[in-house]
């Protein structure tokens, strides 16, 4: 892990304001506009920062939020591990894995799940990203309520898999499963945080009742060190007035989770995901890769990340 005690940045040269205008949620609601430093100190701790990108609502942007975050926290010189733990393997696609690839059990996450005593090191994949690793997924994942129902002390079955390896990464960032089955509960319970994300739309805003809920059981029941890092605002329409009134009535709802970072909506993510690339890498200067680099500081500024 990187050690240095000073300021670095990766790629300072993307790490720059937005060629675009960006909104934020203290923006939107017309509050002081928050900042948060380009540069950032270096990771601290022995131990990465396992966080979980959670939501029981498919289409919200998890896989998104799990891949860009995870590239712009690579740019501020973490060393980044993503596992895909979703059965649609989205996640791996958009990394550039292609179909075939992604029907093979071996080497992939499913693989580590049905044997613990395999070496986990052996399904570690680089990125195009330097510093950014991931563990690909596999359509079987969707299997798992049943295959994993009489196992004993299932829910620790990632914490197990993940712990040869704590100490060589400073994030690993989980892409779950649009569910709150045993994938899910198992990533919460290896995890120390949860992002939200949530698509600024009204319905979306009805499940995330259901998330907390279920975050609370796991804090209660398993892991009593697990926070709730922010809900994630994503696919913000700034033009429209029910983006900004959803915005509002998740601030109202939950005050002190919704984060001041805001994903708009874009095409770019979309020819992003078709490249099998980050849009940090695909759209360097856009609105959208900035979008994600600030998350990324805002995520370090409140303690998110290391």
């Amino acid at each position: 892990m990187a050690k240095s005690s000073q300021d670095i940045s990766r790629f300072g040269a993307k790490s720059t304001i937005a060629e675009e205008d960006q909104s934020s949620t203290s923006i939107v609601l017309g509050r002081k506009a928050l900042d948060f430093p380009l540069k950032v100190k270096a990771p601290s701790g022995d131990k990465a920062r396992v966080i979980s990108i959670v939501n029981q609502k498919g289409g919200v942007g998890k896989t998104t939020t799990t891949i860009n975050l995870g590239a712009s926290l690579a740019e501020l010189g973490r060393r980044v591990l993503l596992i895909d733990f979703d059965s649609q393997a989205s996640m791996t696609s958009g990394l550039g894995i292609n179909q075939v690839a992604i029907q093979e059990q071996y080497g992939s996450i499913w693989h580590l799940l049905n044997d613990l005593n395999e070496d986990v090191r052996g399904t570690i994949l680089k990125t195009s990203v330097p510093g950014m690793d991931f563990i690909r997924g596999h359509y079987d994942l969707a299997g798992a309520d049943s295959r994993f129902a009489s196992e004993i002390a299932k829910e620790l079955m990632l914490r197990k898999i993940l712990a040869p390896i704590i100490n060589e990464y400073d994030d690993i960032l989980i892409d779950c499963s649009p569910s709150l089955g045993t994938l899910t509960v198992n990533a919460l319970t290896a995890s120390d945080g949860v992002i939200i994300p949530m698509e600024c739309e009204f319905f979306a805003v009805l499940g995330l009742d259901l998330v907390t809920k279920t975050i609370e059981k796991i804090v209660a029941a398993i892991n009593p060190h697990l926070e709730v890092y922010g809900i994630l605002a994503t696919m913000f329409d700034r033009k429209t007035a029910h983006s900004r009134e959803v915005l509002a009535l998740i601030d109202g709802q939950f005050p002190k989770l919704l984060l001041d970072t805001i994903i708009p909506r874009t095409v770019r993510f979309s020819e992003s995901t078709v490249k099998g690339m980050p849009i940090t890498t695909f759209a360097s200067s856009s609105a959208a890769a900035n979008s994600y680099r600030r998350l990324a500081r805002e995520l370090i500024s409140r303690g998110g990340a290391n």
